[in-house]
């Protein structure tokens, strides 16, 4: 037998607090990205007035570039993005005014997020699976990447 089937766990060694240190049993942060995936929401964007009238479906993808962050060793929400609350607050941005481009939307978001939260950068992805227009396509998106100032 091999130390894996004897179970041996030298690399996952864990601290006296229970966290895992790693194959080196280094206690270091390390760079994060969070990704939110499909945020699908109901809208009023567009550049025609029926659009912004009517409304339409969204669907946003956003990747936040946390830099390092101390959550992979305190495994603490208040170490990192609360990924249900940045959903809460872009729903809430997406919603409370109607914009007639994507850009303007998308650009909007990404302001908000680097106001709000402490990120390196951000990027946002807004897609409309049914567009307005005549041809037959799967949908059209959109994408904001921005880099937190300093």
């Amino acid at each position: 037998m091999n130390g894996a089937e004897q179970g041996d766990d030298s690399d996952d060694l864990d601290d006296e607090e229970g966290r895992d240190l790693g194959e080196e049993g280094e206690d270091t942060a390390e760079s994060v990205t969070v990704e939110i995936t499909g945020l699908s929401l109901y809208t009023h964007h567009g550049v025609t007035e029926a659009e912004r009238e009517v409304g339409q479906r969204l669907v946003l993808d956003l990747r936040l570039d946390l830099g390092e962050t101390d959550a992979t060793i305190t495994d603490s929400i208040e170490d990192t993005v609360d990924y249900a609350e940045v959903c809460q607050l872009v729903a809430l941005i997406a919603q409370q005014r109607s914009h007639k481009t994507l850009e303007r939307l998308c650009s909007t978001i990404a302001d908000r997020l680097l106001a709000d939260y402490e990120l390196e950068g951000v990027w946002v992805k807004a897609a409309k699976p049914e567009p307005p227009i005549a041809l037959a396509v799967d949908e059209v998106s959109v994408e904001v990447w921005r880099e937190a100032d300093g």
